[in-house]
């Protein structure tokens, strides 16, 4: 339980924490608005160029508090945009403390994939669904019947246009993030969402219905989307599922092979004395005076000895353990040398002795 925060505050002191955290929204919030109200009438020419490129040049307004109530507008949804990481990191610093460490490590990632996603989405009705629909809904302009038809948007009618897309737009293109989110919650899997691909695009027909205008290619522009993005939220879940897959079985392996070398059991020095390398990187076994030393290591490949390498630390080793019959030392170091010729460095040694079974027949 020590992986989660130890502050177990009471009531009052949460309620205290989540003022501060709304007050710096506020604050941020209110800075920014100021800021792009200052610019409004900039942030707005941007806004309108998708209409002067579907070839409508003019806006109208028929109240009077109309134009100024549009710049106010503009301010606060360009300040809400800019604001939001800001918003966002309050959000999470009032949450973590009362998360797990591997809870942070799960949700930290989707939080930090929420800006991209929407301003993708964004990004993706300003410069293709916006003109589009402009293009498509203007066309109806010229004579019908001896009338003439003439599109005159007023410039809060426009206004709420633009942003019901770009927010509409904004917010579906987060399905992937939301969806992740859930099944790293536990509350739908992977094989649940590739089986409701059916209920999927009808509840996305019924969300491009609300979000778009109520004109057909609006919706297919908003439907298309949203559905490719439920598949690669499938897709993603997928592949998310596979590194966690390879990282456990690899971390399997290793621990495996370790647990496996520390067990490995290697033929005994020859009679005559010296030293000799048990096949396995993990064990060696020296003759020394009468007893048999064994030494164990956990140990990592430094580099790959040729023959005549291999001979010298041979005669090296030898000279060590003819160091050992002097009186066996508590630790023995030197190079080790497994089956594949390999010197490894030894991170952790045991030393264990015991009779050797030659001397104790000789001497009987």
């Amino acid at each position: 339980m020590k992986d989660i925060d130890d502050s177990k505050a009471p009531l009052l002191d949460h309620l205290i924490e989540l003022r501060r955290r709304l007050l710096w929204c506020v604050a941020t919030l209110l800075i920014a608005f100021f800021v792009c109200l200052y610019f409004a009438k900039p942030i707005f020419a941007v806004l309108v160029q998708p209409l002067l490129k579907a070839g409508q040049g003019k806006l109208i307004y028929t109240d009077i508090f109309e134009a100024f109530f549009v710049e106010v507008k503009v301010a606060f949804f360009a300040a809400l945009m800019i604001s939001f990481p800001v918003l966002a990191t309050q959000i999470w610093r009032f949450v973590a403390p009362g998360l797990y460490a591997k809870e942070k490590k799960a949700f930290l990632p989707f939080l930090l994939m929420t800006p991209f996603f929407f301003a993708g989405g964004v990004s993706f009705a300003y410069f293709l669904t916006v003109p589009w629909a402009l293009h498509f809904l203007l066309g109806y302009q010229g004579n019908v019947g001896g009338v003439t038809q003439e599109a005159l948007p007023g410039v809060g009618n426009y206004l709420n246009f633009c942003t019901r897309f770009l927010f509409g737009f904004g917010v579906a293109f987060l399905l992937p993030v939301l969806l992740m989110v859930l099944e790293r919650a536990g509350i739908v899997t992977r094989e649940q969402l590739a089986a409701s691909r059916r209920y999927a695009i009808v509840g996305a027909a019924g969300v491009s219905a609300v979000l778009t205008p109520p004109d057909v290619v609006s919706m297919l522009m908003l439907l298309v989307p949203l559905y490719l993005l439920y598949e690669f939220a499938i897709v993603a879940i997928r592949l998310t599922h596979w590194r966690a897959s390879r990282r456990a079985a690899s971390a399997a392996s290793g621990s495996q092979s370790v647990q496996d070398a520390e067990n490995v059991e290697g033929p005994e020095a020859p009679p005559g004395g010296g030293g000799l390398a048990v096949p396995g990187p993990f064990k060696r076994i020296a003759r020394a005076g009468g007893q048999k030393v064994t030494i164990r290591t956990a140990q990592r490949p430094i580099f790959q000895m040729g023959s005549t390498a291999q001979k010298i630390f041979e005669i090296i080793f030898g000279r060590l353990s003819s160091g050992i019959r002097a009186g066996p030392p508590s630790s023995v170091r030197g190079a080790d040398q497994g089956a594949s010729g390999a010197v490894w460095r030894g991170q952790k040694r045991s030393v264990r002795t015991e009779p050797c079974p030659a001397d104790q027949s000789r001497q009987g």
